[in-house]
């Protein structure tokens, strides 16, 4: 991954990290251990989906790079699809807090989403790569009369 792509990463992973421990420690609290065990294992989910969503859509940039929006909103709503089946799955378990869960999977989503936005709007990221083959002459592009 390219440096821009690591640094995006972990600005929205540090974050959703902190809200997760956060959570783990307040859902420790207030619903003992299934609480914690159910914010610990929302904050993996979504640090997992996300992260991965972010990598296979920064490969889709540059690869595919007229594909780029489609795809983003095709994996954050596919995203959205899977967090809310995870929900549905778990919503009967006695391994953890089920509601812990919820609330710490909506949380960390929305903060992921939140880091990620600012990360982007952060970025100086360059929209057109300068070509370094010409060594330093530009081609002639236009008729010469």
């Amino acid at each position: 991954m390219p440096s821009n792509d690591v640094r995006i990463l972990a600005q929205a992973a540090v974050p959703t990290a902190a809200v997760g421990a956060i959570a783990a420690v307040v859902s420790g609290v207030v619903a003992g251990g299934e609480g914690a065990i159910g914010a610990v294992v929302a904050t993996l989910v979504v640090v997992l989906f996300m992260g991965i969503g972010l990598y296979v859509l920064q490969r889709t940039a540059k690869s595919l790079p007229h594909l780029f929006q489609a795809m983003g909103l095709m994996l954050y709503a596919a995203q959205i699809l899977l967090l809310f089946v995870f929900l549905s799955a778990f919503k009967n378990t006695t391994l953890f807090n089920p509601r812990t869960f919820a609330v710490t999977l909506l949380v960390g989503t929305l903060t992921w989403v939140a880091a990620q936005t600012r990360a982007h709007m952060k970025a100086k990221i360059l929209y057109v790569e300068p070509d370094s083959t010409t060594g330093g002459k530009p081609e002639k592009s236009g008729r010469s009369s």
